[in-house]
């Protein structure tokens, strides 16, 4: 069982990329929530029926999600056993730190992988109950990547 659990698009209308997925390929919805993160608000949904899952988020332009003025494939989202080695390793392999949500006090990182035109997201496995009493309650744990 793979630690993959999501795929994260960046829209700039929640609404209608919520609809056209439902529309096109009869993906069902968790009601959208709003959130902030530093000084960035944004919108926020994933699909039900997961993992895996695919996430949505709206925000203005700038902050951790770059141009969202144009809907695009923002980033993979993996649990991790431990999120500082995770980045690490990640790091060290030559995908860089494209932003880390910890000095928010959210655990999770994005690390760019240019050969994908994307990014990876680590997130620490203990956020992992909180996800799926908020996306899929009863859902079933996740396997993390075990990092050494």
């Amino acid at each position: 069982m793979s630690a993959y659990y999501h795929v994260c698009f960046t829209v700039p209308d929640l609404q209608a990329a919520m609809r056209d997925l439902s529309s096109a390929a009869a993906v069902t919805w968790h009601d959208p929530r709003d959130g902030r993160i530093g000084d960035w608000d944004y919108r926020i949904v994933f699909s039900t029926g997961g993992p895996a899952f695919i996430e949505l988020i709206e925000a203005a332009p700038g902050g951790p999600w770059g141009d969202t003025s144009r809907p695009r494939f923002h980033h993979l989202g993996f649990w991790t056993s431990d999120l500082v080695a995770g980045a690490e390793r990640l790091a060290t392999a030559g995908f860089p730190e494209s932003f880390s949500g910890c000095p928010y006090g959210r655990q999770f990182a994005y690390h760019r992988l240019d050969s994908i035109g994307a990014d990876i997201e680590l997130v620490d496995m203990r956020q992992q109950a909180a996800f799926l009493q908020t996306w899929q309650p009863g859902g079933l744990s996740m396997p993390p990547i075990e990092e050494a």
